[in-house]
């Protein structure tokens, strides 16, 4: 199995230590041919509007699409959720569109008002870390979205066929169960859930 995180800006090296010590091959996408062979691919936190800049200059938006379109894996966290929803404000920006949710940027305050929670997932049994930095608030999730975290009242982690998203940085923690959601949403048989 290999895993892409995109390598541009923000928290990417979290997430490939988390893959990592998870057993996986991780490959730092920077470029559209570094897409080439992956099973799926990590849009990390960061500054969206930054990371969307590269992704349309460098050609790798189409190419991010193609992939989810042909069936491959892919998880956004904070900006990385921001870049896959249908819908952005706050203010408004274009987006790949791959997740039929709206979300409001910087929606649980500015980096002063970051915090770390836990609740209840449709992952486990067991409480959910969450750590919100600037995250966005998801506004309005389809009818095909599967909401799997919550956190007051509000989802904060959802998927969509292969497409994942969280609000929160759960790289950031010790608990490698959204990790493992994600992987087993690649379809390989070892992580098939």
């Amino acid at each position: 199995m290999i895993i892409g995180v995109l390598a541009v800006q923000g928290d990417f090296e979290a997430h490939r230590k988390m893959l990592e010590e998870l057993g996986v091959n991780v490959r730092e996408v920077r470029r559209a041919e570094e897409l080439e062979g992956l099973d799926g691919l990590v849009l990390p936190g960061g500054e969206s509007t930054t990371q969307l800049k590269f992704l349309q200059n460098e050609g790798l938006a189409p190419k991010i699409k193609e992939f989810a379109a042909k069936g491959g894996a892919v998880f956004g966290t904070c900006a990385g959720a921001i870049l896959m929803a249908r819908e952005v404000h706050g203010p408004a920006q274009e987006s790949l569109g791959l997740l039929d949710i709206a979300v409001r940027r910087n929606g649980y305050g500015r980096q002063l008002a970051s915090e770390v929670r836990s609740g209840p997932t449709k992952l486990n049994s067991q409480p959910l870390e969450m750590v919100f930095i600037r995250a966005p608030i998801f506004e309005k999730a389809g009818p095909d979205v599967e909401v799997l975290a919550e956190d007051r009242g509000r989802p904060v982690l959802v998927r969509q066929g292969r497409i994942l998203a969280a609000a929160f940085h759960p790289e950031l923690t010790n608990d490698p169960a959204v990790h493992k959601y994600f992987l087993g949403l690649t379809g390989k048989q070892a992580w098939a859930a």
